[in-house]
């Protein structure tokens, strides 16, 4: 049976187990009586809310579809790896919602963090769980050089762009730096060699890298601009019902109670709201830490990264002006609030993409749901969760909900 083919059979026993539990009466009141605060929620949830993307004015290239198609050769190419293979498409899967299905990501090494999905990043202002880029160009360049990711450094990457992407590289940032007498590895990030060889090279020097470095990412993310979210049954549901018209086939009572729940009592909508179902904020909610990974403190740190990184928006190889930066010029980047807060991804496609969670905790949504329902303490900071007393009839009906949101072949 195909993927999709196990997903519709799971998501029916779901709605048909939830289903078994509800009364007529509360079937009758789930399709029929939606009070116009209900209405207006759902409608603020639709994919057709969703804006235009947002410029990016430190990615002058952002909207050149040259740039799109060279940063899709880019994100494909595993020559950009220290062992030739590992490409960002290696954990961003096409065909799993960009993202790989495992608790941890796995390059050249294996991460402390699961990998998140792209579509619709364009519109997020911070990337990663804990936000420690500012724009998906610069949240491109941290993967290239992390030990465990590609393992690459400055001057090989830019090496292998004179070599193999010389005139698109060219014809859209202008003539690549000379090559020669530079180091083969260098980068004031990679292993004590690389870091050596760095610092050996003159300011000049590493400004040319840097300015390379900088233009892959924003190569890369002109391509990331490109995938976007696609229609799905709760869209269409939602649309019907915002235009007075029957919606009441294209959800199951189960999920339709299960939608009820989401923006009421589940509390689910403080954090998940807009037609991406993620507010973009940073939120503890109590996920238990991973026995053997190194003690992680989420936005506390991201918070301190995004505003030092030498790539962010007001950086000196960002086309913006500082007056532009306006996430980065605002943001809190200190409290108690932020200690092990993570930006809830996305839950379009949620259900396709098990595990959960920034190291993976969790492996079903049920478990999810359950946590949200128990609403433990934190293993540090202090969880926003409160328990919401749930049963295991609404529980069943979260899930079903969970599972409209998924796009279809």
């Amino acid at each position: 049976m195909k993927r999709s083919g196990i997903f519709y059979a799971a998501a029916g026993i779901i709605a048909l187990v939830v289903l078994a539990g509800f009364s007529y009466k509360e079937r009758i009141f789930a399709n029929q009586n939606w009070s116009e605060e209900q209405k207006s929620l759902i409608a603020s949830l639709l994919l057709d809310a969703l804006p235009a993307l947002p410029a990016d004015p430190s990615n002058r290239v952002a909207n050149d579809p040259r740039a799109a198609e060279l940063g899709q050769a880019l994100f494909n190419d595993k020559r950009l790896s220290a062992n030739a293979k590992v490409a960002c498409a290696t954990c961003h899967l096409r065909d799993r919602q960009f993202q790989d299905g495992t608790p941890l990501g796995h390059g050249v090494g294996q991460t402390n963090r699961r990998t998140m999905p792209i579509s619709g990043t364009a519109h997020a202002p911070f990337l990663f769980w804990d936000g420690r880029k500012d724009s998906q160009w610069a949240q491109a360049l941290g993967p290239l050089e992390s030990a465990v990711e590609h393992g690459s450094d400055r001057t090989a990457l830019a090496r292998r762009l004179a070599v193999d992407y010389r005139r698109d590289y060219e014809r859209l940032f202008g003539p690549l730096p000379e090559f020669t007498g530079l180091p083969d590895h260098a980068s004031p990030e990679g292993n004590a060699a690389a870091k050596a060889a760095w610092s050996k090279m003159t300011e000049g020097e590493r400004e040319a890298i840097n300015r390379v470095f900088a233009n892959i990412g924003k190569a890369i993310a002109a391509f990331e601009r490109t995938i976007k979210p696609r229609e799905t049954r709760f869209d269409r549901y939602a649309r019907s019902l915002q235009a007075g018209t029957a919606p009441n086939d294209q959800l199951s009572e189960p999920e339709i109670a299960g939608l009820a729940l989401f923006i009421g009592k589940g509390n689910c909508i403080n954090c998940h709201n807009g037609p991406l179902l993620t507010d973009n904020h940073f939120h503890n909610t109590g996920v238990p830490a991973v026995e053997g990974l190194p003690e992680d403190t989420g936005r506390a740190l991201g918070a301190l990264q995004v505003k030092n990184d030498p790539f962010n928006c007001r950086g000196r190889y960002s086309d913006a002006a500082p007056s532009d930066c306006t996430e980065l010029n605002f943001m809190v980047s200190e409290g108690d609030e932020l200690l092990r807060a993570y930006k809830p991804p996305s839950l379009r496609n949620v259900a396709l993409r098990p595990p959960y969670m920034h190291a993976g905790q969790f492996r079903s949504l049920d478990e999810v749901v359950r946590h949200y329902n128990k609403a433990p303490p934190a293993p540090a900071g202090h969880s926003e969760l409160e328990p919401l007393k749930l049963n295991d009839r609404e529980v069943h009906a979260l899930q079903a909900f969970l599972a409209t949101l998924s796009e279809e072949d």
